[in-house]
């Protein structure tokens, strides 16, 4: 499956003395697949994989040296295939394993720039931000992958070719031809979402219930992971917080409550757990701003914030969102979707590198985000709706008080305008910031 990231690997390729490269990325996003797929088209199969969670001899070389003409001559000897600094590309996977190879990145970068390095890891996040490893901080680069979007998620289904069709009418506002056929794949992605085994498993069945299957096994092997890098007392923070999550989206208030982890939880004692779902690339924060004037950032509110999963389908299932809940337009109207379409914008938005921000006066009125673009006087707000029912008192008020250039509502209705707020189709939340 393609995803969009191929374009900056083959853009950070080409760039001249580029750094090494660090891929960050929750677990199952579909790293190591990428980046060998990269490698194969890119280095023409000329590159060397080095494994450090399951290869011990590799670890091992890190740990004796870090001079850099060591390590590609014993790492040529253990992999069996030559390392040429000029036109190999070295790929440290699993990375998070070996903090003195996350160290040698530093020393790749001063001592040998012409050889092209990538790393990853699953954790790698956890390592640097909660285990105390050193990220080699102005001698790398880094992107991070996250789940698949809508637009790959149609491209994956071999419909890649409406892509571009819907960024034009996002661009021209005009009416899509076939938005009742995209509203359809929308609702479908829902469920589905964008870990790449749960999209390859649709594509290959068609079956609700065997994506379900893929995406419990993998939250499960999320679950094993919070026991494997954090103590037993850390462990059921971590759990106990992930599993709020549907509670909190539930709520008519999506602002994140402590007291829903756990009767009488406090900030003290759940913060940390926060912490480190952001730090594994599990989850996504939203914070309160106070006022829509520019920048967003000085009007920030740490202590209120909302939380989402970085994966829509893992929250679809950890919901028990079942297929015709969701596919049935009659049986859709009576479920409370808001929450989990709102994810599902809050992920497209982030992906595109946007911060993820909304915006409340009081208790009377609250935008679901609120973005800083380029241009204009103030943040742009983003109202979003699971239906076609598009009154919005909150973002009249905003819109009253602060006087943003644009304003977006996303919804089930088709492109166009209404007293000056733009309609955007739910399936084009992709476009929003690229």
């Amino acid at each position: 499956m393609r995803r969009n990231m191929m374009k900056r690997l083959v853009e950070w390729r080409k760039t001249y003395g580029h750094k090494p490269l660090l891929v960050y990325g929750a677990r199952q996003t579909g790293k190591t697949y990428l980046l060998n797929e990269f490698a194969k088209t890119e280095f023409a199969n000329d590159y060397v994989r080095v494994d450090l969670e399951r290869d011990g001899r590799a670890r091992q070389v890190f740990e004796q040296d870090l001079e850099p003409r060591i390590l590609i001559r014993r790492l040529s000897q253990i992999s069996g295939t030559r390392i040429d600094p000029d036109h190999t590309l070295l790929f440290l996977d699993e990375i998070q394993a070996s903090n003195r190879a996350l160290a040698s990145l530093k020393y790749f970068q001063e001592d040998m720039p012409q050889l092209s390095v990538v790393a990853a890891g699953s954790l790698l996040g956890v390592a640097v931000n909660q285990q105390g490893f050193t990220a080699p901080v102005g001698k790398v680069q880094t992107l991070t992958l996250r789940p698949m979007n809508f637009a790959e998620f149609v491209d994956a289904l071999g419909e890649g070719a409406l892509v571009e069709e819907i960024r034009e009418s996002y661009r021209s506002g005009e009416a899509f031809y076939l938005h009742d056929e995209m509203l359809s794949r929308f609702w479908q992605y829902l469920l589905v979402g964008g870990m790449p085994e749960a999209v390859a498993e649709y594509v290959r069945s068609g079956s609700f219930d065997a994506v379900r299957v893929v995406q419990m096994d993998i939250a499960d092997l999320y679950s094993a992971d919070m026991a494997k890098y954090a103590s037993p007392v850390e462990t059921a923070r971590i759990r106990d917080t992930w599993n709020s999550i549907p509670a909190q989206l539930a709520k008519e208030n999506h602002k994140f409550q402590y007291k829903l982890v756990h009767s009488g939880g406090r900030a003290s004692v759940y913060a940390p757990a926060i912490s480190w779902l952001l730090s594994a690339g599990l989850v996504e924060r939203c914070v309160r701003v106070s006022s829509g004037r520019l920048p967003l950032a000085m009007h920030e509110d740490a202590a209120a914030f909302k939380v989402y999963m970085g994966d829509t389908g893992l929250l679809s299932a950890r919901s028990e969102l079942r297929q015709d809940m969701v596919m049935d337009a009659g049986r859709r109207r009576w479920v409370d979707l808001g929450g989990i379409v709102e994810n599902y914008v809050a992920q497209h938005i982030c992906a595109n590198g946007v911060p993820l921000r909304y915006w409340t006066s009081g208790a009377t009125a609250e935008v679901d985000f609120v973005m800083q673009m380029d241009d204009g006087i103030a943040g742009v707000p983003v109202e979003v709706k699971s239906s076609d029912n598009t009154r919005s008192r909150s973002l009249s008020v905003y819109r009253g008080k602060y006087e943003p250039g644009e304003a977006l509502r996303l919804s089930t209705k088709n492109f166009g305008s209404d007293n000056g707020i733009r309609s955007v189709p739910l399936y084009a939340a992709f476009c929003i910031g690229e």
